[in-house]
């Protein structure tokens, strides 16, 4: 996949250095290998697999591929932040950590942005709560508006271009250095939306005659098409200096 990256607290220099070099490239890594062809593959097999719907939207393939590879690679995923017992359910989890890098995977609703930025600071900072993770930079991975629209995700996910205009007013909160990754559309297909059963599936919707790596499933004639947003360049975020 293609990306875009916004470095907050001058993220990305430090994740170069030595201490976290290793780690950071295996991220890297991760991302930039997953194909069209393996982010359609796997969503195509949800329909095939026992007990699993055909997702709306390709989060919740990329979501696996990146779990399935970061897990090969010894990343802890669902790794709490705190020991005590008062601080251990889902919401004091981060969804990946290895070495000093704390790493959410955020494709969920724009409410919860600033607790997916908050997440990281608590995995870096001294807390009077028992710590069970000590991280010192923090990497977030989200879809651009582009990739949202095209990969059938629903209208309300905060995407790469909302998560930037925290920044600034929660500068002073965000005390370390947080990598901002925006992931791009597929190059070689959309999705389109089909109603059926009071639910919506995601099917793929190849473009420029390519050719999938998998068979693809036929929708109903009456699938609507999403229209696809040109992929926007970064954009400046005002008030923010690195």
């Amino acid at each position: 996949m293609k990306f875009l990256t916004y470095s907050f607290r001058h993220a990305e220099v430090i994740l170069r250095e030595p201490q976290f070099a290793t780690e950071y490239q295996e991220l890297l890594d991760t991302i930039t290998n997953i194909s069209d062809a393996d982010i359609i593959a796997k969503h195509e097999s949800y329909d095939t697999t026992l007990g699993m719907r055909r997702p709306k939207s390709i989060s919740v393939a990329i979501n696996q591929l990146i779990d399935e590879r970061l897990r090969s690679l010894h990343w802890n995923g669902q790794s709490p932040i705190f020991q005590e017992a008062g601080y251990v359910g889902e919401t004091w989890l981060l969804d990946f950590a290895k070495g000093l890098i704390s790493m959410e995977v955020a494709f969920n609703h724009s409410t919860v942005i600033a607790w997916n930025l908050i997440k990281p600071l608590l995995a870096s900072e001294l807390n009077h709560v028992k710590k069970n993770i000590q991280t010192e930079v923090g990497v977030i991975v989200c879809a651009t508006n582009a990739m949202r629209e095209a990969g059938g995700f629903d209208g309300a996910i905060g995407t790469y271009e909302k998560f930037l205009t925290y920044l600034a007013p929660l500068r002073d909160l965000l005390s370390v250095p947080i990598l901002i990754i925006g992931l791009e559309p597929p190059l070689s297909f959309r999705i389109q939306h089909v109603s059926a059963s009071g639910s919506r599936k995601g099917y793929i919707n190849m473009l420029g005659g390519a050719v999938s790596a998998v068979p693809i499933a036929t929708p109903p004639a009456a699938a609507i098409t999403i229209p696809v947003e040109p992929l926007l360049n970064e954009p400046d975020v005002p008030g923010l200096e690195e």
